[in-house]
């Protein structure tokens, strides 16, 4: 009776350890954290315990009300909404002029486009800050050249994102240029020789038979790249910690603030919950329509 309970499948006894690691450092934390945004838990419940109170829905109706958080929303859909798309435009030109035929050492390319993916943010970030000092950064040493005023990259509300984003593409592109590659060399050649046979330019090729045969890596490389622009965190934590006035400050970065900032962690909580279901709202229209798309 006892062999009977337990699993026949030796395939389980496999994958039960990473199961195991996956229920206690992923479910139980996102657990007590949906748990801790319906309390006023802050810095005096955690050294009280008695002091935690459940306070329902009224996190999240603070949340509502409050400005600030609006103004991160703003702000991350401006990022997502422009870095997302230019990122995915930037991977897709790197990867069709890595690609082509005619290009030497492509793996070398490959390796020096993916090296900013692989190098730590605090690197970056000390080399972009010189590239947009406002006297002496290289971005304005080009504006000069054109008879252009210097620009306050980031100590201006109205260019601090745009700087971010610009970075954040730099950054970020050759991870999707990869996957790119991946779907451009598993599209079958016969299906442009058939094109050339047929009179097809460079231009009608990229039209109808990459675009086309890319559809699938395009709605994952979309996808991710979305879920991970919304999660904007590093980049205005290291550069510009949310200014100036609030222009760069991102929902990830107003939880880490009232989270490990001012403790409290009951609101940091329903923000980061309030984040969850605006992502999984933004993939569920996103791959529909995709569907329809393809």
């Amino acid at each position: 009776m006892k062999n009977a309970m337990l699993p026949a499948n030796p395939a389980f006894w496999f994958v039960a350890p990473a199961l195991v690691l996956i229920a206690v450092f992923f479910f139980l934390p996102a657990a007590a954290s949906l748990f801790l945004s319906f309390t006023d838990f802050d810095i005096y419940a955690l050294g009280d315990l008695e002091r935690l109170r459940f306070v329902a829905l009224e996190n999240y109706l603070r949340l509502l009300r409050d400005p600030l958080f609006w103004t991160a929303l703003k702000n991350t859909l401006y990022f997502v909404l422009i870095g997302g798309p230019l990122s995915v435009a930037v991977s897709l030109g790197a990867a069709l002029l890595v690609n082509h035929r005619l290009v030497r050492f492509k793996g070398l390319f490959r390796s020096l486009l993916f090296l900013p993916v692989v190098t730590t943010l605090v690197a970056i970030a000390v080399v972009w800050r010189y590239l947009y000092h406002p006297r002496h950064g290289f971005l304005n040493y080009l504006l000069g050249q054109f008879g252009l005023g210097p620009v306050d990259w980031l100590g201006d509300p109205d260019w601090a994102m745009p700087a971010i984003i610009l970075m954040a593409i730099w950054k970020n592109f050759g991870f999707n240029m990869i996957i790119f590659i991946a779907g451009l060399q598993s599209i079958p050649t016969r299906l442009y020789e058939a094109a050339v046979i047929d009179g097809a330019n460079a231009w009608r090729q990229f039209r109808h038979v990459t675009l086309p045969m890319l559809a699938p890596t395009f709605v994952f490389v979309t996808v991710i790249t979305m879920i991970g622009y919304f999660q904007l965190f590093a980049e205005p934590y290291v550069m510009t910690q949310g200014g100036p006035a609030n222009s760069t400050l991102s929902v990830a970065l107003l939880m880490f603030q009232e989270g490990f900032r001012w403790w409290n962690l009951g609101y940091a909580a329903a923000v980061a919950f309030t984040l969850f279901l605006i992502v999984l709202a933004g993939t569920l229209l996103q791959l529909r329509l995709r569907r329809g798309a393809i």
